[in-house]
This record gives C-alpha cells, sequence and structure tokens, in this order.
C-alpha cells in the first residue's frame, strides 16, 4: 500500500460510455484518462514484454475496437485498478502510483517535462502522451 496521500485515491469512476476514468486523489487533484490511453499504458508482461523480450505493444499494433473498450473495472488490493477490456484483456494492474506519476493533466504534464530537462534525463524510447 501506497504510504503518499498524494497518491491515495479518494474516489475512482469508470465511465464506460465515455471511455473515461477520473480518478480523485486525496490531495484534491483530479487526473482524468481516456480508456484509449490506458490501454497503451498496459503494464502487464504480455504488452510491456518480459526476461528482454519486447512486449506486443512495443511493436506498435493498430488496436481495435474491442481492444480499447474499457468494460469493467476492478481494485487489485489497496494499490492498483486493472481495467478489463472488450477483447477480454484484463491482466494489467495499474498502481495508483502509476497513474498519478503518469497524469494527464497539463500540470503534470509540464511538470514531468520540467523535471527531465532539469536532470537531464531524456528518453530514447518513444513514448505515449496520455490524452
Amino acid at each position: 500500500m501506497a504510504t503518499n496521500p498524494a497518491i491515495q485515491p479518494s474516489a475512482i469512476n469508470a465511465d464506460r460510455e465515455a471511455g473515461l476514468v477520473t480518478i480523485d486523489w486525496t490531495d484534491g487533484h483530479r487526473s482524468q484518462f481516456q480508456a484509449v490511453s490506458l490501454r497503451w499504458l498496459c503494464p502487464c508482461a504480455f504488452c510491456r514484454g518480459e526476461a528482454g523480450r519486447p512486449g506486443w505493444l512495443d511493436s506498435m499494433p493498430t488496436l481495435t475496437p474491442e481492444q480499447t473498450q474499457l468494460v469493467g473495472m476492478r481494485l487489485v488490493g489497496q494499490y492498483a485498478l486493472a481495467p478489463t477490456w472488450a477483447d477480454g484483456h484484463d491482466t494489467g494492474y495499474y498502481t495508483f502510483e502509476a497513474l498519478r506519476a503518469g497524469c494527464p493533466c497539463p500540470t503534470c504534464a509540464a511538470n514531468r517535462s520540467i523535471s527531465h530537462t532539469l536532470s537531464g534525463k531524456a528518453s530514447s524510447q518513444p513514448t505515449k502522451e496520455i490524452q
């Protein structure tokens, strides 16, 4: 369980019709994730790879509507969310820490950009920005 109150949700709403997941955090911040963006961020071994092998998403596939349609969302303990997609995929556990760190709001996106610039860290990997 995360100990930083900023990464503890106070409310989670998965609007399946709109394809939008909204998380209100205990520090008052709100994050909204489009379902398509969440699917691209799937952290499971199949999508991300394991043992040095690339994952399926690394091949930059064209995602079908079933692969990006959110049909369910469940809590994993007190540390993550596990969405279920219309294609049946449900093995990605999105930790609250990762969701907060990837918040797509303009303020958080700008802070990530500034942080990377100040640290001198630039990724050589293409990234998918959450929108």
